[in-house]
């Protein structure tokens, strides 16, 4: 029984936030523990969690705790807060098993969050990515003083950054994956980050660059010195029979094919280089098969947003009942 579908995307996106304490207690047990491992002295109890864009604000993180998530990434960021895009934000397509958004990076901005992750700080119970991008007024060419100031105000709290340069809700946001501008804008916050204890930075691109774009980002960032990848932000692409706008990204079931030939290509290109590095896998992860597939193809870990909303909180758990079953 899922009757958060039978209402509004909208209207059940609002509620949830409310519902999610309740839902945490009903459902909620320990943090399973599967495929645990260690990176950068940070400790996986699984490999599974909740991609950017389902707390954007961490205003939920004992919540996804005792759902079972091994790991939370809160976000985007920006500094400032700042509202949804105007019109219609968001949608839904049960026969392709889809989510349209076109939020733009809704936040409440860098000093709630700040104060929300040191509420949390001394009961942080698994590694928490904080993903960071810029305010839609900020122009490219001043965008890295906002990333730069995420990094300021949240590093003490932040277990790694995941740098925002792939969502398509933000107008000309995706023109900084582009060799031509990723050095100015990456160097700065590595170069920062080393300054205090260091803080990993992952980056996350788009699936819609083409394979031979996809490659090239890769090899930059890892040239750059990235310590990973979050592959991938939502698409611009549409399959047959869909109903969604052209503009804004969509997720789901038909995301799959691209977020994991996007996987194939980061594994590729990194080759010998990717040791030490972190994969993180999003995008059409739908169904426990889904995530020991993205494991066994080489990610490290694994993140959903949609199943969350098409099969409900209790997700986590099951994936790792079934793992303990496939394990037997």
């Amino acid at each position: 029984m899922r009757p958060w579908l039978l209402l509004p995307p909208k209207i059940a996106h609002d509620i949830n936030g409310y519902a999610l304490p309740f839902l945490s207690y009903l459902h909620g047990k320990k943090i399973p523990q599967w495929n645990s491992f260690t990176w950068r002295d940070m400790t996986f109890a699984n490999p599974l969690g909740i991609a950017g864009g389902v707390d954007k604000d961490a205003e939920h993180l004992g919540d996804w705790w005792r759902l079972g998530c091994g790991f939370v990434e809160v976000g985007t960021v920006t500094p400032l807060p700042q509202t949804p895009n105007p019109g219609k934000i968001m949608d839904r397509d049960m026969k392709l098993t889809a989510m349209w958004n076109k939020m733009g990076f809704p936040s409440h901005g860098a000093d709630e969050v700040f104060y929300n992750l040191a509420s949390y700080a001394p009961r942080f119970r698994t590694p928490v990515f904080v993903n960071i991008g810029k305010n839609r007024q900020t122009p490219n060419n001043q965008a890295v003083n906002d990333y730069l100031e995420l990094v300021d105000k949240l590093r003490p709290w932040a277990d790694a950054f995941v740098v925002n340069i792939s969502s398509p809700n933000t107008s000309g946001l995706r023109e900084l994956q582009k060799k031509e501008n990723l050095g100015a804008l990456l160097k700065p916050i590595l170069d920062r980050v080393s300054h205090y204890e260091p803080t990993p930075v992952l980056v996350k691109l788009s699936p819609d660059m083409g394979e031979e774009g996809l490659a090239e980002a890769v090899s930059n960032c890892q040239e750059l010195g990235v310590d990973g990848f979050v592959l991938t932000n939502t698409t611009l692409s549409r399959p047959t029979g869909c109903h969604f706008p052209a503009e804004g990204g969509m997720s789901g079931a038909p995301l799959k094919d691209l977020s994991q030939r996007a996987l194939q290509i980061a594994v590729q290109t990194l080759g010998k280089k990717r040791e030490g590095m972190l994969l993180v896998s999003a995008g059409g992860v739908l169904t426990p098969e889904d995530v020991f597939e993205r494991l066994q193809m080489g990610a490290d870990l694994v993140q959903i947003y949609s199943a969350l909303v098409f099969h409900g909180p209790r997700f986590f758990h099951d994936v790792a009942a079934r793992r303990k079953n496939v394990g037997r």
